[in-house]
């Protein structure tokens, strides 16, 4: 890999990195394997975020369409997987479980790609300064979570995004005010340390605060699997044990974007590749039909075969 390209991967390691401690899901993907002439360089890296971002660079026009695709559908399936792009017959035989996808672009290269999504580790906000904080942020760092420790006072609803967990542990000093709070968030989990009496106290007090229903439906109070438990340790066992089981749901990962998921299929007829019907992937009408294309190129020598008007 060239020197420029050596540090545009680097730094697409910086952003994963960042991405990472964002909590946003995304998929690392590198070129393990590329046969010339081809855009893509071995060692070519790029990301793709569940909000729909792209950073760095995989390969070309015909590449990166096919890339966005297969990385949507790694971001919905959390399996890694390895596609080969190019001709079919080039690549010989492919290791068990490779994805080859015809791609037969102008630049008749060949790339190998890796998908390797990347799940971020839970954020979690632990607001109070009791035993059982203490002891629920020990535990969950153990797990390698990123934990936040917080009092009442110094919490906002700023320091949350919507795959983060809160737990409010203040025990009646000023739970409904952090509470309101945290649920302005929208974030993933909102748990309060609280018995049973004390919750049915806290819902009324924020209905009459305007709370809707919806929220108050998503709060968690008493928070915790029902364990039966009785000392603080106890109690943040059963919280743990609640937040690990709902991560193992993927309750906790912001939800991916898949642009074009619903989008009929076209068949590129140039280079056989398969894109989305969709305006962005350069229509083409001829004689009432519409064509679609994996990049600019295939569809100026459409045109050109069949006399259309560019």
């Amino acid at each position: 890999m060239s020197g420029h390209r050596a540090v545009e991967g680097w730094r697409v390691l910086e952003r994963a990195v960042e991405l990472a401690e964002s909590g946003e899901a995304f998929v690392l993907a590198t070129v393990v394997w590329r046969e010339g002439p081809s855009s893509g360089q071995q060692g070519s890296r790029a990301i793709y975020t569940a909000s729909g971002q792209m950073h760095g660079w995989i390969g070309g026009a015909c590449a990166e369409p096919v890339f966005i695709r297969e990385a949507q559908s790694v971001l919905a399936t959390g399996q890694p997987r390895l596609i080969a792009l190019g001709e079919v017959e080039r690549f010989g035989d492919l290791p068990q479980g490779t994805s080859a996808i015809t791609m037969s672009c102008q630049s008749e290269g060949a790339l190998q790609i890796y998908l390797e999504p990347v799940v971020p580790v839970p954020h979690l906000v632990i607001v109070g300064d009791s035993p059982m904080a203490a002891s629920l942020a020990g535990m969950a760092a153990q797990l390698d979570w990123r934990v936040e420790r917080l009092t009442g006072p110094e919490f906002s609803e700023g320091m949350v995004g919507e795959s983060s967990i809160v737990v409010v542990a203040t025990q009646g000093h000023g739970d409904e005010d952090v509470i309101a709070s945290a649920l302005k968030a929208a974030p993933a989990y909102v748990g309060v340390v609280a018995s049973h009496r004390r919750a049915d106290a806290v819902r009324e007090h924020l209905r009459s605060r305007g709370v809707n229903a919806a929220e108050l439906d998503s709060l968690r109070i008493p928070a915790g699997l029902d364990l039966g438990s009785t000392t603080h340790k106890e109690v943040a066992v059963a919280i743990l044990a609640e937040l690990v089981q709902l991560r193992a749901e993927g309750v906790f990962i912001a939800e991916a974007v898949i642009v074009g998921s619903e989008a009929e299929r076209s068949i590129d007829p140039v280079c056989g590749m398969t894109v989305d019907a969709l305006d962005t992937n350069h229509p083409l009408e001829i004689d009432g039909e519409t064509f679609y294309f994996c990049c600019p190129g295939c569809r100026a020598a459409y045109a050109t075969e069949r006399g259309a008007s560019q």
